[in-house]
């Protein structure tokens, strides 16, 4: 676990995650404020489509936080119990902030809300590549809902909230993925190494 640590706050991942990583031809990072309760659940749930449909290889998934206060602790248990009812096993990931390295390991950075948007956009490298964007815009049936709201301090219905809100979303993003793949014999990026805009 230390090793693990030392690796995220420098920049790396851990062995098998650097591993994944560069076999992967997309890599994603789902991002909110602690990491314990939105973005493990966007990763849980976006990385659960990938393998139903047969692209967990062909794309990476992480999660992170503009904030490192919760870095090492696992998810809330409440994000937890929310998730295993539909399926997710939220209980090995573990928290860490965005690192500078972030902005060129992953192609596309999704943000939970408007304020982890303005928080990445601030804080991106000058000439970053990668794609900075809001997840709410990839759903379909939450048409003007920009924002995944923040349950930390709710009841157990804002996680069941959240989860409506995410599984919709990654369905949509992962149907734009899978076009993306399917399209380019190379695996639906750029020659840059860029996620091609939405059309």
């Amino acid at each position: 676990m230390i090793g693990r640590l030392k690796g995220w706050l420098q920049g790396g991942a851990a062995p098998a995650e650097a591993a994944a990583d560069a076999r992967a031809e997309l890599r994603v990072l789902m991002v909110c404020t602690g990491n314990i309760c939105r973005s493990p659940t966007a990763e849980a749930v976006l990385r659960e489509g990938l393998a139903r449909a047969g692209l967990a290889g062909r794309v990476a998934v992480d999660s992170a936080g503009t904030q490192g206060y919760h870095t090492g602790e696992g998810p809330d248990p409440r994000a937890v119990k929310a998730a295993a009812v539909r399926g997710y096993d939220l209980r090995g990931l573990r928290a860490r902030p965005m690192v500078p390295a972030d902005f060129t390991r992953f192609h596309l950075l999704l943000a939970m809300d408007e304020d982890h948007l303005a928080w990445m956009q601030r804080k991106a490298p000058p000439g970053t590549q990668a794609r900075i964007e809001l997840l709410m815009p990839h759903s379909r049936r939450f048409a003007g809902e920009r924002n995944v709201p923040d349950p930390y301090y709710g009841a157990p219905a804002g996680f069941e909230r959240v989860l409506d809100l995410v599984e919709d979303a990654c369905d949509g993003l992962l149907a734009q993925l899978g076009r993306q793949l399917q399209d380019h014999p190379a695996g639906g990026v750029r020659g840059d190494g860029r996620l091609k805009n939405r059309p």
